[in-house]
């Protein structure tokens, strides 16, 4: 990935990954400088536990920051992880290539200018407002761990901007869910999940754009999600309704001692 970005893009990348952080709330924030560590003792999800660094001149004493880094991450019993997006910039990147960093989950940052065009015929739905039943969907859908339901609701609950639930039944069990995150003029996708042998029927399609429409009622104008690198699928769902791609980050691991 290219970290040698002009100003007016690293803006606009700023712009996403503060949307992100604000839509999918860690349950702790630290701040070293301008890195950003997130961590979240109730749901192992990696961007919920991670150091972000937000500033590509922001090079000072890495080492000794990466120690403390490590300090809080093994008090929260998680592995140290890093999320590199191109705000980290090159110098941090080529210090973990000499320590030998694992690099791995690369994934891309999508937006779709939100006319009314791309709404008009999508169906009106209006969002769940009970979490538990929401949550009980998605994890459903998603096929998680049931242990994973505190966290899960913990952080729908934490999310600061107006948050859509939205799940699509059939005969009376889910198939798919999502959550649409409307912060001013942004729309934000989150958790998009269909059961598997109900993939490619176009209940995604069809939740995602009754989700912007709500988002569009409420003024949002441009969407955004985060897809997985290698979710062939989402991508090709995702592009055939005109969302294109901004920009990439992926985690990096220390070697195993």
């Amino acid at each position: 990935m290219n970290q040698n970005r002009p100003s007016h893009e690293l803006a606009i990348v700023r712009r996403y990954e503060a949307a992100g952080f604000r839509a999918w709330p860690a349950a702790a924030v630290h701040y070293d400088g301008t890195w950003l560590v997130r961590l979240t003792a109730g749901h192992p999800a990696k961007r919920l536990n991670s150091v972000n660094p937000l500033d590509p001149a922001d090079i000072r004493s890495i080492p000794d920051r990466i120690a403390r880094a490590s300090r809080r991450f093994e008090a929260y019993g998680r592995p140290l992880t890093f999320r590199m997006s191109p705000l980290s910039g090159p110098a941090i990147a080529a210090h973990l290539d000499r320590e030998r960093w694992s690099v791995f989950s690369e994934s891309m940052v999508m937006r779709l200018s939100l006319d009314d065009g791309v709404v008009e015929h999508a169906m009106d739905q209006i969002p769940l407002k009970d979490i538990g039943r929401f949550v009980s969907a998605s994890m459903a859908v998603h096929g998680l761990d049931p242990s994973l339901r505190p966290g899960l609701s913990e952080i729908i609950g934490a999310i600061q901007p107006e948050a859509g639930l939205f799940v699509l039944e059939q005969d009376e069990q889910p198939v798919t869910a999502g959550i649409c995150v409307h912060d001013n003029d942004l729309a934000g996708l989150f958790e998009i999940a269909t059961t598997e042998a109900e993939r490619g029927k176009g209940f995604g399609h069809r939740l995602i754009l009754s989700a912007l429409k709500w988002a569009r009622l409420r003024g949002a104008r441009q969407a955004w999600l985060q897809v997985e690198a290698d979710n062939v699928g989402a991508i090709r769902l995702y592009s055939k309704m005109g969302f294109k791609e901004v920009y990439r980050y992926h985690y990096r691991r220390p070697p195993e001692a």
